[in-house]
């Protein structure tokens, strides 16, 4: 998964980057300017940056070999590590930015050389820009001319989908936390500042659901994308030896598919010939779908 065409280590190598040389630099800035906002954004930054790593990890265990007691291999491992991620970008991000603004607005304190912040939050705003574009170019190459909508509704790699929700989040996070540190400075009431810390706290929150209901469906169980599905099928209808698909099932494991198919062979087939030829199937499958990793074929005369 990591290493062929839309790499999703890359995406999140760009985002980790980006993130660990803004975090420090929006902690140094929260800290001379006093901003909730400037420290609201530091915190979700960390955070970004635990999450990037845990994604690594769930790569990194992903490729595991199988073992007796996973015969299939660890690919869903990921899907666990998003959700760890999704409840993390929950908490650490939006909570805390929420209790942050809360607390500013109830102990209220004065702003100190805003431009620091304005200037931090400008640059990071450029950083993270650079992130995104990166998620969005390995995103393209998976997407292979398909519509992007299209592309993030079918998909089931979870860790682009989690960098390019934090991603989305933290530029629309700078973008809430610039504008109301700058009405801050501009008015000179810091109710703007607290205001913001809490409008990045749900904009986080908000994102962390988005994922949290993604990566939960990819935990339970689903199918390989319709795409794929749709090429089995055309493949196995196509196949001389077989006279009708009774019925497939697919289901995803991080970046490889589980196929099970059921089928009703030609009539005067014997065993020998019917074998020859459902071993022929799996081969041509595996070669022009290489995500699936495992087929099942059942011959039978009803579903």
């Amino acid at each position: 998964m990591s290493s062929g065409p839309g790499s999703s280590s890359k995406a999140i190598l760009y985002a980790l980057l980006a993130n660990f040389g803004i975090a420090v630099t929006k902690s140094v800035a929260a800290y001379y300017t006093n901003s909730g906002s400037m420290l609201a954004e530091a915190i979700h930054s960390y955070a970004d940056c635990a999450n990037q790593v845990l994604l690594f990890l769930g790569l990194k265990q992903a490729d595991n070999p199988p073992t007796r007691e996973h015969p299939l291999g660890f690919g869903k491992v990921t899907y666990f590590w998003s959700f760890v991620v999704a409840l993390l970008l929950f908490s650490m991000g939006g909570l805390f930015s929420i209790y942050e603004g809360w607390h500013k607005l109830q102990n209220p304190e004065p702003l100190n050389k805003a431009w620091i912040a304005l200037t931090v939050l400008a640059v990071s705003i450029v950083l993270e820009t650079g992130s995104l574009l990166g998620c969005l170019r390995e995103i393209s190459k998976l997407r292979q001319g398909r519509p992007f909508a299209d592309w993030l509704k079918h998909t089931r790699n979870a860790e682009l989908v989690v960098v390019l929700g934090e991603d989305i989040a933290a530029l629309a996070g700078l973008a809430i936390a610039f504008t109301f540190v700058w009405l801050a400075a501009a008015t000179g009431d810091t109710r703007f500042d607290a205001a913001g810390s809490i409008a990045i706290g749900v904009v986080l929150i908000v994102v962390a659901a988005f994922i949290a209901v993604r990566v939960r469906t990819l935990l339970i169980g689903k199918s390989a994308e319709p795409a794929l599905e749709k090429q089995i099928v055309d493949l196995i209808n196509r196949d001389p030896a077989i006279d009708e698909l009774l019925n497939t099932i697919t289901l995803q494991f991080g970046p490889q598919v589980l196929l099970a198919v059921k089928v009703r062979m030609r009539a005067g087939l014997s065993i020998e010939l019917a074998v020859q030829h459902l071993n022929e199937l799996e081969r041509n499958i595996k070669q022009c779908c290489p995500a699936v990793g495992w087929i099942f074929i059942e011959p039978d005369v009803t579903d």
